[in-house]
């Protein structure tokens, strides 16, 4: 059975840090793309972060670039999403998912299709 937890959420200051980790199990990670997604109340749900398991290529939204990073360890079968620069429009419920595809234009990550996902982790950025 597939299972994907996500952890590393919290609150924080405006212009704080955070890193995200999502550990797999019932598959290997290094097989999939994988990707971060969030979603806020009453918002629609947002593609974040990517990367790719052929050629560890990644890809961020526009709101995100250059403050977050993601990678993946695979000898631990976990995904990571460093958040840095956080700002209160960051808030929401961050998980992590297998990605079926990805439209990226540009570098730019448009959208993602998933396929499995977690329960997801709270981050709040407020003062």
């Amino acid at each position: 059975q597939v299972q994907l937890v996500e952890s590393g959420g919290g609150l924080v200051q405006p212009g704080g840090s955070l890193r995200l980790s999502c550990l797999a199990s019932g598959l290997t990670l290094d097989y999939y793309d994988i990707g971060w997604f969030r979603q806020a109340p009453g918002k629609a749900r947002e593609a974040v972060a990517y990367i790719s398991t052929s050629d560890g290529k990644t890809a961020y939204a526009n709101f995100v670039k250059g403050r977050f990073t993601i990678s993946r360890d695979n000898a631990k079968n976990t995904v990571y999403l460093q958040m840095n620069s956080l700002k209160p429009e960051d808030t929401a419920v961050y998980y992590c998912a297998t990605v079926v595809e990805a439209v990226v234009v540009i570098r730019t990550l448009k959208s993602m299709e998933y396929k499995d996902w977690g329960r997801g982790t709270q981050v709040t950025v407020s003062s």
